[in-house]
């Protein structure tokens, strides 16, 4: 099993950093991976972990939907209105029922097959969908309208209704009629009649308990001082979303994963310096989630049965998308302030399948409904077309059809290298700088450039050189000399390398003045666009 892991590990990191630098999503590459490891290729992932695959696959979708809810801007959703909610509804409905139509029409079944078939086509990818909209959120694309809010709120509830409809039929196609509810004075009524009350009631008990838990969290984390160590934090806060999403499986009263991101959502608005450290603590366990996520829904594709349904499989995908999910973010969008390129967006960035349809696409099948084999092969087609394709198209046409805005850094995680720049020279002030250099880029994981601007043929001292080496010994530094004046060179070397801060000393006037008029420091103050730390 160990070695599984292994494999899926190193084979699915390498080969998708390989895919990256060739222009392509990782997740392609690691898919890839899945696929030859498995047990159709290479049959080098162990039958324990295969079947742990539905278990890792929700801790993956538990994390990428905590990391959508620390992302979510309230402001945003609200200046959406009822945009980020119709897109919960209409885009997936009209999909799933295009498909169905089509399934009535290629394969001669009858309408609860093929809105089976519909409600696992029409289900959105977390996977793919979250971690491409939070990208752009980074890079400030369609940020001002909250565009990639209303697709990440959109996203998470249409999969909330889809998976509730999938749940009926299947009961009604497994059974032969769907379940019928007593209620009180001896009335049983359908209990297809029930299902926007289902669908309201698993969206505000899910919105409800995130609420509720949020401040249990930020209880335990921070009023109770439980927590001595950032990863402490994480730790706590992923155990309870896991146990949320574990608890609605056996009991099937809210949405599990909707509370997760809701929960995400009321952490920011309780606690936006607690939000802020889980922030980058899910962004750690998503390096390694991601992995383990999309090479085994590689292995878990069955190349086998694709063989006689592709193309028909490719033209009912086609119909759904262009015939279906187009009406749904038309009307959607309906009466927003949308122009057409940022609603043209909505078909790279929110048409991707992986994850839903890898953890109900076997399910028909060993249910024993009559066309189990075709709805599998279906679903396995989808994310082999769509997921590759949204993590490419998703940040390659943000640029193209979005504005950018202003990025909110409490909102996402702005991952910008931190770089200083620390002119000394041979003087006892030079040891101060770099040791006040080597705090920060301690404390931020950067790198420092050291400038020592010479006179003349002057050459490095070899003092300077060990100083250097002694006080920067665990920190990336480059150093580097120049000759000229001073502060010219100090100013001309941080726009070449786009240092975040310069630090300097200060001389020749008392502790707390300002830097003298005329000298070195105050010339670079003064001039520099870039923030000046000066050292007494």
């Amino acid at each position: 099993m160990l070695t599984s892991v292994l494999w899926i590990l190193l084979t699915g990191f390498f080969v998708g950093q390989i895919g990256r630098r060739l222009g392509a999503p990782p997740l392609i590459g690691m898919i890839l991976v899945g696929i030859i490891l498995g047990p159709q290729v290479g049959n080098k992932i162990t039958p324990e972990v295969l079947q742990s695959a539905d278990h890792l696959r929700a801790v993956a979708v538990m994390i990428i939907l905590m990391k959508a809810g620390l992302g979510l801007d309230r402001d945003k959703l609200a200046q959406q209105g009822t945009v980020a909610l119709r897109l919960g509804i209409l885009p997936a409905a009209a999909e799933a029922i295009a498909i169905a139509l089509a399934a009535m029409f290629i394969f001669h079944w009858d309408f609860p097959t093929g809105l089976l078939l519909g409600c696992i086509i029409g289900a959105e990818s977390p996977a793919v969908i979250v971690p491409g909209m939070l990208r752009i959120k980074t890079l400030g694309w369609g940020v001002t309208k909250g565009i990639p809010d209303a697709i990440l709120t959109g996203s998470a509830l249409s999969d909330v209704l889809l998976l509730l409809v999938f749940s009926l039929l299947l009961n009604f196609l497994t059974n032969g009629a769907i379940d019928q509810i007593t209620l009180p004075f001896g009335l049983a009524i359908n209990g297809i009649f029930l299902l926007p009350l289902q669908i309201l009631m698993q969206v505000g008990l899910g919105i409800f308990i995130g609420y509720l838990v949020a401040h249990l969290i930020v209880s335990l984390l921070e009023r109770q001082n439980w927590i001595q160590h950032p990863v402490q934090d994480v730790l706590i806060a992923a155990s309870i979303s896991l146990f949320l999403v574990i608890a609605s499986q056996k009991f099937p009263i809210y949405s599990g994963y909707l509370a997760v991101m809701s929960l995400g959502f009321f952490l920011i608005e309780l606690d936006p310096p607690l939000a802020r450290k889980l922030r980058a603590g899910f962004d750690g366990l998503w390096v390694v989630a991601e992995i383990v996520l999309f090479v085994l829904l590689g292995a878990n594709i069955q190349l086998d049965v694709l063989e006689n349904v592709w193309f028909t499989g490719i033209l009912m995908l086609g119909f759904g998308l262009f015939c279906g999910r187009t009406i749904g973010w038309y009307l959607s969008t309906a009466g927003s302030d949308w122009n057409w390129r940022e609603r043209l967006f909505l078909l790279p960035g929110n048409s991707a399948k992986a994850t839903v349809q890898a953890a109900i696409g076997a399910i028909p099948l060993a249910a024993g409904i009559k066309g189990g084999d075709i709805i599998l092969a279906i679903a396995a087609l989808s994310i082999l077309t769509t997921a590759p394709l949204g993590a490419w198209a998703i940040p390659t046409f943000a640029p193209k059809l979005l504005e950018k805005g202003e990025i909110d850094p409490t909102k996402v995680t702005v991952t910008n290298k931190m770089r200083f720049l620390a002119a000394v020279d041979t003087s006892p002030l030079g040891a101060k700088v770099l040791t006040k250099a080597a705090d920060l880029a301690r404390r931020s994981n950067g790198e420092v450039i050291v400038l020592h601007v010479m006179n003349g043929d002057e050459e490095i001292a070899p003092d300077l050189a060990d100083l250097a080496k002694r006080l920067l010994l665990d920190i990336r530094y480059r150093l580097v000399t120049a000759t000229g004046e001073p502060a010219t060179e100090i100013i001309q070397m941080a726009e070449a390398h786009q240092v975040t801060d310069i630090i300097m000393g200060k001389r020749g006037d008392k502790p707390g003045e300002e830097a003298p008029l005329g000298s070195t420091s105050h010339t670079v103050l003064t001039a520099s666009s870039f923030p000046v730390i000066l050292v007494e």
